[in-house]
């Protein structure tokens, strides 16, 4: 079974940067699609980032383009999401999560970690 868990969450001021790691059990994470999403409050969690097997294939919500970037290292069973230029709209809770099956969408997904908050302060 597939653990994921991630960190690096924390209050930041609008501008400035975080990076979220997330690490990933077992032997078969160089196989697997993985994913960003984030849930603010009040709203349905919400796709974000995602990362194809070998990296080559990176996908972004509009939203966060030019701002953040996904990453990997198969070597280390992790994965990225360097936060910059924050806003207060990117306050939420995020999640990483391994796909069995697309890219965008959490019903995609089948493992899910346990989340870490983001906030930035105005």
């Amino acid at each position: 079974q597939v653990q994921l868990v991630e960190s690096g969450g924390g209050l930041v001021q609008a501008g400035g940067s975080l990076r979220l790691s997330c690490a990933v059990s077992g032997r078969t994470f160089s196989s697997y699609t993985m994913g960003w999403f984030r849930q603010a409050p009040g709203k349905e969690r919400a796709f974000v980032a995602a990362i194809t097997w070998n990296g080559g294939s990176t996908y972004y919500t509009n939203s966060v383009k030019g701002r953040f970037t996904i990453s990997r290292d198969n070597i280390k069973n992790t994965v990225y999401l360097q936060m910059n230029s924050l806003k207060s709209e990117d306050t939420a809770i995020y999640y990483c999560a391994k796909s069995y099956s697309g890219t965008y969408y959490s019903g995609q997904y089948d493992s899910w970690g346990q989340g870490t908050q983001v906030t930035v302060s105005s």
